[in-house]
């Protein structure tokens, strides 16, 4: 049961969805907050999200339930959530600096989220997890043993009940199956424009190259190899002076940056995938 909620939707675009969303919210106590549309001119399809809150505890699930005639009117995909705090859980290797950050937010009421706990294939960062009184699972992963350490993951994921997962810098390919079971619910972080200076060493790479700008990107994680939907991405100007250290000094700035606000954005569903792209509302 709760006061306030989000809804979210998308479908075809054409005359009455405001008409009849909002109708249904009002006739059962709803009073808008907040309101942001798209209309995408290319695909012909409308992008909502709405915060509504009530003066009586509503079920939604029941609410749902509701919807449906409106929904199959207009053949929508919807969703109603509560609003609360989203159950994320991290996964990490070696590189700290983005859990180190999401820890910080998360502990200054920032990131919208919850972390519940830290999974890495590497013991390298209990230390800092475990300062921040956070659960650390350690789950090793080889060629020989990756379907079982994917199969554990699972696992926390269902005894956390966490509604997101964050690649932190994690440094594993996840398999395909894995990726289609976590979609629209894993966001990963790459050190790069992509697809740009993928592989081994980005920021010796972009160093040879001369580049004026070190970006990062926060997407969504799919079965094709760091060509998920993109969530957020962040810039940074640099010049000639900076050497590969100063690069990736730089580029973890901007991978904390990229991935906070994706996490963050994700998790007051402001976030709608839209096929190969995303609606990310302000």
């Amino acid at each position: 049961m709760t006061r306030s909620f989000t809804l979210t939707l998308d479908c075809p675009n054409r005359t009455g969805i405001v008409h009849a969303v909002s109708a249904y919210l009002v006739e059962h106590g709803g009073n808008i907050e907040e309101y942001q549309q798209f209309d995408d001119p290319v695909r012909k399809r409308l992008f909502l999200r709405t915060k509504v809150t009530t003066d009586h505890e509503v079920d939604l699930a029941e609410l749902s339930r509701g919807f449906e005639p409106v929904a199959a009117d207009f053949a929508m995909s919807y969703a109603f959530h509560p609003d609360r705090n989203a159950r994320i859980l991290v996964m990490v290797s070696k590189q700290g600096h983005c859990l180190n950050d999401l820890i910080f937010r998360w502990r200054a009421g920032s990131l919208g989220a919850d972390i519940v706990a830290v999974v890495s294939n590497h013991d390298d960062l209990r230390p800092m997890a475990e300062a921040a009184g956070l659960p650390f699972l350690h789950i090793p992963v080889t060629p020989e043993t990756k379907p079982q350490a994917e199969a554990k993951l699972l696992e926390v994921v269902e005894e956390y009940e966490a509604e997101l997962v964050v690649l932190a810098r994690y440094m594993q390919v996840l398999s395909d199956q894995l990726c289609k079971a976590l979609h629209g619910r894993a966001i990963n972080i790459h050190h790069s424009f992509l697809p740009g200076f993928k592989g081994a060493k980005p920021y010796h790479q972009a160093y040879d190259r001369g580049v004026k700008l070190v970006g990062a990107t926060a997407h969504y994680v799919t079965p094709d190899l760091d060509e998920g939907p993109i969530i957020e991405q962040e810039v940074i100007r640099i010049d000639h002076t900076y050497d590969p250290r100063a690069l990736q000094t730089v580029g973890r700035d901007a991978e904390a940056l990229a991935l906070s606000r994706a996490v963050r954005w994700h998790c007051e569903r402001r976030v709608l995938l839209n096929g190969n792209s995303t609606v990310v509302f302000p």
